[in-house]
């Protein structure tokens, strides 16, 4: 049911100059207390219909409103909220002013239809009526008597954002884990196309164990920061970024590292919000592992009854992801791993056949059950004729990373044999722009709700912990997902 305000005052002021204030639409900051900073985007006048101003509310919320309608001759105006980090839903208000003759004054009436959350009605329509509409009255009178100049249409810049200190982590020089170092920096202001993000957690992946020793020499070089995905909030955002709020929780991978920092400015095409079922650390631990496991068996090899899936280190947090997912879609999954306590867990994970293999030697035992018909390999060179050895005729061998060390070159005569197929897909590729980011990640959130993905086990890390957290990962006694918490 749609909530209703309607409140209306008399100003002691002509009709022209109340008029005046009310059309700029983006005069508000300039005369209500209630709001602390305002924008039109795009550049667009502020008299201009269809224009959408941005503010700040001074505890902190955020809305976007659109104006509708403005009409000069009938002194109206209607506009609706588009966003808003506030329980205001389809807000739609209207602004109208009548001429009182009597001492050249005017009658401002104010109004409004809203819905809200169940159990709040009440309380948002006082914070309409009281907070908004009748602070509003006051506000409008104190500045008119003050004399304070009118401003022309849009004339009112956001204020310069500032660079903010924080903290990160730097590659000394390639190496080992004692190569990372953390120091104290600024994130700048965010260019254009760019959101600052405060984060809240960083996912550590295999990837960056990569960088660190040089093995991507391309990706990150001495002096830079590693990781390729966090999760935390909006602080801001660049010029031509629409549709992002202060304080809206986000998370993000990119094929650039930068992660391991207390603040970041990030492409915003890289963003996707998290629902409010998927908390920081989850979403940090999981987004590019669970974005990998979802293209691997929805797009690159998608699960068919019955094929015969290996999956490597299936007691890692990918390898974990990869048993369930895949077994839930019908595949039957195959894990290896290095210890009996490790089988357990790639058993709970829905794996119906375990190796348990700490010299990856695990070929025969597959084949022993038919063959793998998949294989998702992070292992390496020291898996490399194994995993030749162990596929099945046309099946396809999924080369993910390289944790034994990089693969010799794969000479197409070796799968020949078997009509195989090889491939060395990156995650990136397959979330190249927004709307296919999107999708995925609504599939992975869709999957955590239905139990089709299970939240990882977490460990956590201080940022300033990074290399410990680098022997962890790098160690073959862990199991489950790795964070650093800034």
């Amino acid at each position: 049911m749609l909530q209703k305000v309607v409140r209306s005052t008399v100003i002691d002021a002509p009709i022209a100059r109340v008029w005046a204030v009310l059309r700029d639409f983006n005069s508000h900051d300039q005369w209500h207390d209630v709001v602390d900073q305002s924008r039109i985007e795009g550049g667009e006048r502020s008299d201009q219909v269809g224009c959408v101003r941005s503010f700040a509310l001074k505890d902190g919320n955020r809305i976007r409103e659109q104006l509708l309608t403005l009409d000069d001759r009938l002194y109206k105006s209607t506009y609706c909220i588009v966003e808003a980090t506030v329980p205001l839903q389809r807000y739609v208000a209207t602004v109208t002013l009548k001429p009182v003759t009597d001492g050249d004054r005017t009658f401002w009436h104010w109004e409004s239809t809203f819905a809200t959350p169940p159990g709040m009605e009440r309380e948002l329509r006082d914070m309409v009526a009281n907070g908004v509409y009748e602070a509003g009255f006051a506000n409008l009178r104190r500045h008119l008597e003050r004399g304070a100049d009118l401003r022309g249409p849009g004339s009112a810049p956001m204020p310069t954002a500032l660079a903010l200190p924080t903290r990160r982590v730097v590659l000394q020089g390639y190496g080992d884990a004692a190569q990372l170092r953390t120091e104290d920096a600024e994130a700048p202001p965010p260019a254009p196309g760019e959101v600052r993000i405060r984060q809240r957690a960083i996912g550590l992946n295999f990837i960056d164990v990569y960088q660190r020793r040089g093995q991507l020499p391309a990706m990150l070089a001495p002096g830079g920061t590693p990781g390729m995905e966090a999760a935390g909030s909006v602080l801001d955002c660049g010029a031509g970024v629409h549709g992002f709020l202060p304080d809206e929780r986000v998370a993000y991978l990119g094929p650039q590292p930068g992660a391991y920092a207390g603040v970041r400015n990030v492409p915003a095409p890289w963003l996707v919000r998290l629902p409010p079922a998927v908390d920081d650390e989850v979403a940090a631990a999981l987004l590019l592992k669970g974005l990998t496991a979802e293209f691997l068996l929805h797009d690159l090899a998608p699960v068919r009854p019955g094929a015969r899936w290996l999956v490597h280190a299936g007691a890692g947090a990918l390898g974990s992801l990869l048993c369930r997912w895949a077994s839930r879609l019908g595949a039957q999954v195959i894990a290896t791993v290095s210890t009996e306590a490790k089988a357990r867990i790639a058993r709970a994970h829905g794996a119906a056949q375990v190796i348990v293999t700490p010299d990856y030697r695990f070929a025969d035992a597959v084949q022993a059950l038919g063959g793998a018909d998949v294989i998702v390999d992070g292992l390496g060179r020291a898996a490399q004729a194994e995993n030749l050895a162990a596929l099945a005729p046309c099946g396809h061998w999924i080369s993910l990373g390289q944790a034994s060390g990089p693969l010799a070159p794969v000479e197409p005569d070796a799968l020949v044999a078997k009509s195989a197929t090889f491939s060395r897909p990156v995650v990136f590729a397959y979330v190249a722009d927004p709307a296919t980011l999107a999708r995925r990640a609504a599939r992975l959130w869709a999957a955590l709700a239905d139990g089709s993905v299970q939240p990882p086990t977490i460990e956590r890390f201080t940022l300033a912990a990074a290399a410990q957290a680098h022997l962890r990962l790098e160690s073959r006694e862990r199991s489950g997902a790795l964070v650093l918490i800034p």
